[in-house]
């Protein structure tokens, strides 16, 4: 009974550590892709021309109708 409980702990922490690895590739990916994106010339220019504060404050009657939505 106990070889069998000391197995199944140690694939519980394989089975931890195999996540947390796919989890940080994902993200690493994530970040990669994103420089990739962002390296583009053309996509730069776009994003120099676009305006942060005005993004961010039309958003914001969006962001409260989705938690309404949420709270819901």
């Amino acid at each position: 009974m106990s070889a069998e409980l000391s197995r199944n702990g140690e694939s519980q922490e394989s089975n931890d550590a195999r996540d947390t690895l796919f989890m940080m590739g994902g993200v690493a990916l994530l970040i990669f892709g994103a420089g990739m994106v962002l390296s583009n010339p053309v996509v730069r220019r776009y994003l120099s021309q676009t305006n942060v504060g005005g993004l961010l404050s039309a958003s914001i009657p969006d962001v409260e109708r989705y938690l309404k939505l949420r709270s819901m």
